[in-house]
């Protein structure tokens, strides 16, 4: 288990995550929405758990990665909306520099990026702490 990481940020006494990469669900979600726009597959296509060279790979090279194929298919993101459901921990303190941080990565001015977090009253494994989610859009223009 390792530190939890969201668009890259740190979150601090959050509970510890089992994973692969470096375990970002947040920006896994993000670069499956990439690659959606350029319908280039899913993150598990492009970056197996069964390769060993994607072990502790930091998820900003997932999303650069899908970002590249985006632009060689002519378009140019021009939105992301990202959803974490999560019943622990509480992440609104947490939502401006993920935001931040996630429109670096896609070159995006702040305001075209949205972060919101979410919790399941108790249902499902995230409601039980078992585990958290994320559920991202990217909007795209051609290029």
């Amino acid at each position: 288990a390792r530190p939890m990481v969201l668009c890259g940020v740190a979150i601090p006494g959050a509970p510890r995550v089992s994973a692969h990469s470096d375990g970002d669900v947040a920006l896994h979600a993000v670069t499956d929405a990439l690659l959606c726009v350029c319908a280039g597959g899913d993150i598990g296509m492009l970056f197996p758990d069964t390769d060993a060279a994607n072990e502790n790979m930091p998820s900003c090279v997932f999303v650069a990665e899908a970002l590249r194929r985006v632009r060689l298919a002519g378009y140019r993101p021009v939105h992301v909306g990202l959803t974490l459901v999560a019943q622990v921990p509480r992440l609104a303190q947490h939502k401006a520099s993920m935001a931040e941080q996630l429109a670096q990565l896609l070159e995006l001015p702040t305001e075209c990026v949205n972060v919101a977090a979410t919790t399941e009253e108790g249902l499902g494994f995230t409601g039980a702490k078992l585990g958290i989610k994320a559920v991202a859009v990217v909007t795209a223009m051609p290029d």
